[in-house]
């Protein structure tokens, strides 16, 4: 059994590095460098849990078809969950795949799930036996330290983050009371221009940031018929 410290100590690993392919793709596909991910630091958990998941369920298989099927079974199983769930709390879709061929639900979809396998296969061939061979030979005191910063770090984030995502689910909340349509359109430029971590969230996920405001848009409409 893998000591759980290394396991998050392999979630943040390889949160960082789903992270940096996300950038990856965002800047080949979009030629704009943008940060990927809902959380502040330089990570994207859903990957991280994955991971782990695979970890935990698959090191020791070693048929490579049947390797390869069951990392697209566990990823996609988690991207949507992920975006159902985080739908479901923050009454808002983060990604849509519903203009890709083979997608279910618009949450996940073919073309995902099989780079998903791909890269499931190559972590749990390859990769993680690096890595985890390089936690392994950590002290006792130095891996302690480690864990309990990142920790520490890690729920900060998650915690301040959250916060800013619920602050957003309720700004339609906000412009309720507001008289006219004036009102509303400077109060939304007003938390768009000076809040740093919606800015950098509705950068990450556009969709998002078109739901919120198409709702914006039906209180302004509601304002502007009375």
């Amino acid at each position: 059994m893998i000591d759980i410290k290394i396991l998050f100590l392999l979630f943040l690993t390889y949160s960082f590095l789903g992270w940096i392919m996300e950038m990856i793709v965002t800047l080949i596909g979009d030629k704009e460098l943008v940060n990927r991910g809902f959380l502040i630091g330089p990570y994207c958990p859903i990957y991280g849990t994955c991971s782990v998941a695979m970890i935990l369920l698959l090191r020791n298989v070693t048929n490579p078809l049947l390797l390869f099927i069951l990392s697209i079974i566990i990823c996609s199983v988690g991207e949507y969950l992920t975006s159902y769930l985080m739908e479901r709390i923050f009454k808002a879709r983060w990604w849509d795949y519903s203009n890709k061929k083979f997608n279910l639900n618009g949450r996940i979809c073919l073309q995902n799930c099989l780079a998903f396998g791909i890269l499931g296969f190559l972590m749990i061939k390859y990769v993680n036996t690096f890595i985890l061979n390089i936690y392994s030979k950590l002290n006792p005191n130095t891996l302690n330290i480690l864990f309990y910063i990142l920790f520490v770090i890690f729920i900060t984030d998650l915690i301040v983050s959250f916060n800013v995502i619920y602050k957003i689910k309720n700004m339609s909340i906000k412009f309720v009371h507001l008289d006219n349509t004036k009102e509303i359109t400077e109060k939304v430029r007003s938390i768009l221009s000076k809040n740093i971590l919606p800015r950098r969230l509705f950068n990450a996920f556009p969709n998002a940031k078109i739901l919120i405001k198409n709702k914006i848009n039906d209180i302004k409409i509601k304002h502007s018929k009375k």
